[in-house]
């Protein structure tokens, strides 16, 4: 029976690794909920075994390295899966997708002309009725760093700041003006009180969460 091979140092790309080197390494190919697991137990595409015991909160993506505690280097695949497609030709058609996605907690994938979320069909109906075509396929999921880096925070409070000034600079929802016509209206920000630590975070629109498994051991 062979040895479980320990791999606890981890390169993100770009790691300055020679393009040669890196094509000899044994291949670790994973899909986006695997890659964002700090303790995983898992197979090389060589079959052997590994366990990842590596910082809490790393996300491995594809053209990372990993090193093994025999010195080994192993390279990062981000493994094909399940996606929706969501793709417009007009860029506010796609920051109004972006918005309505980032305040549901989604990761998203950002490409020229297109969105792309783990295949979810209440979803997909929802980016279709914002104008988008939309289309399921199998690609490498690489979602945005920002606030999904290192897991998702259930609180906004560490980055409020970040997150509002996006969310202002890509969107902007309209109120009537209290005493004008109804059909004038004025832009308002959203989210301008900053949070409470307090807050229970409830919101008029349903949330999709990916909870982290707990990461004192490993997991088949």
């Amino acid at each position: 029976m062979n040895e479980l091979l320990r791999i606890e140092r981890h390169l993100p790309a770009p790691h300055g690794l020679a393009p040669s080197l890196l094509a000899r390494a044994a291949v670790l190919s994973l899909p986006y909920a695997e890659r964002c697991r700090s303790r995983l137990r898992t197979a090389l595409a060589d079959g052997r075994e590994v366990a990842l015991f590596l910082p809490r909160g790393s996300v491995l993506h594809g053209g990372d390295a990993l090193v093994a505690e025999t010195g080994e280097l192993i390279r990062i695949e981000a493994r094909p899966q399940a996606l929706a497609e969501a793709r417009s030709d007009q860029p506010h058609t796609l920051l109004r997708a972006a918005y309505h996605l980032g305040n549901r907690h989604i990761p998203v994938e950002l490409g020229t002309g297109y969105l792309r979320i783990e295949a979810d069909g209440v979803l997909e109906d929802l980016l279709a009725s914002l104008g988008l075509h939309v289309l399921r396929g199998a690609w490498p999921f690489e979602p945005e760093a920002g606030a999904y880096a290192g897991g998702h925070r259930h609180g906004h409070e560490e980055s409020f700041h970040e997150d509002h000034a996006l969310a202002r600079a890509t969107y902007v929802l309209y109120e009537p003006r209290a005493g004008s016509n109804p059909v004038q209206h004025r832009p308002t920000p959203l989210h301008l009180t900053p949070h409470d630590p307090s807050h229970d975070h409830r919101h008029e629109h349903p949330h999709h969460h990916v909870h982290a498994e707990p990461e004192d051991g490993l997991h088949d």
